[in-house]
């Protein structure tokens, strides 16, 4: 009597598969268990908590490789662990831009015959930039330990994350502003400063010299602005962040009205201006205004977000003084501008 189960070449060459991958290996940091944690993105949306680094941090820690089938050789043609930092643009998959590369060769070609725990060191390494993932973008840092192998190299990621840190910018000056429309509104709003750091609160105040028109609503909203590409494939994704009611009825000529938002609650990252000639991500402060027939005028100006560094142990004060350096805050100088008007 003959079997009905039918052979299948595919279940064939995933066990094939299976039966190459006879080690597993897994990468543990030194200072893992008592190092801070932060949270990391991936491109759906789920958070997971990775280590946490700075710029000139070494990074240290073993590779260790557990053979699966005890008592039987693993031939490889060496082992290795890299330290990379890397863009990849979501229009570009597959092209991969390496910003950091380092490798460290921890074995040669050979054989292994049992379970073996290798370690490993990055003195010093340069992290030049913040992780970060957003709508077009993705810049992580990661180590990638490998077993080189004759048919499947055995590989294994580790992702770790990177935060840039600053002190407080030497000039930090107020946002004064004039918006108006021709003998129909006229306003003057003021920010107390242009450079704000990621847990700080916008206060601010906004004063009525003219108003012929009916508003019955106005609020502030913070604008993220990510850019990817160059020249021609220049992609711009704005999200709106947070949104503040700053009134809900008719203001009156005189009226003067304060601004208070608090950044700390909101998921913000410093401001990142070209980073390697690959994107850029810019906040804005959005001022809106809607009369009674649903036109809306808006004034939009530009702010500094960075990732205050004094916060952290005194064993990082060498590396925020060198983050601090790389910072570049822009100058917000007071502007007069005609607002905006959607009809839509």
């Amino acid at each position: 009597m003959q079997s009905s189960a039918k052979y299948d070449s595919r279940d064939s060459l995933m066990l094939d598969r299976k039966s190459l991958l006879s080690a597993e290996i897994d990468i543990v940091l030194n200072d893992a268990e008592t190092r801070r944690k932060a949270e990391h993105k991936s491109e759906d949306g789920r958070k997971e908590k990775c280590v946490l680094f700075y710029d000139g941090e070494t990074v240290s820690g073993k590779v260790n490789i557990s053979l699966k089938n005890p008592g039987k050789r693993l031939e490889h043609y060496g082992i290795k662990i890299e330290f990379l930092g890397q863009i990849e643009l979501y229009y570009d998959r597959g092209n991969h831009h390496d910003f950091v590369s380092l490798v460290k060769d921890l074995a040669r070609p050979g054989e292994l015959s049992s379970s073996q725990s290798l370690d490993f060191e990055f003195s010093h390494v340069e992290k030049p930039y913040e992780s970060y993932t957003g709508q077009n973008v993705k810049l992580r840092y990661f180590l990638r330990a490998t077993i080189s192998r004759r048919l499947n190299d055995i590989t294994k990621e580790m992702d770790i994350v990177v935060h840039t840190l600053c002190t407080y910018p030497e000039l930090n000056s107020s946002i004064k502003m004039e918006v108006g429309i021709e003998d129909c509104l006229h306003i003057e709003f003021e920010y107390s400063k242009s450079k704000y750091h990621l847990k700080d609160v916008i206060v601010g105040k906004i004063y009525f010299l003219l108003v012929r028109i009916k508003i019955k609503h106005m609020e502030v909203n913070i604008i993220k602005r990510e850019t990817t590409g160059t020249g021609p494939s220049v992609y711009h994704e704005n999200e709106t962040i947070a949104k503040y009611e700053i009134m809900d009825g008719a203001p009156v000529r005189g009226e003067s009205i304060p601004i208070r938002l608090f950044l700390a609650g909101y998921e913000l990252t410093p401001t990142m201006r070209d980073i390697n000639k690959k994107f850029s991500v810019r906040y804005y402060l959005n001022l809106v205004l809607i009369d009674e027939e649903e036109r809306r005028y808006f004034k939009q100006q530009e702010i500094t977000l960075w990732r205050k560094g004094d916060i952290v142990k005194k064993s990082m004060s060498q590396q925020a003084t060198i983050a601090s350096q790389r910072y570049e805050g822009s100058k917000a100088g007071s502007t007069s501008a005609q607002a905006n008007v959607d009809n839509s």
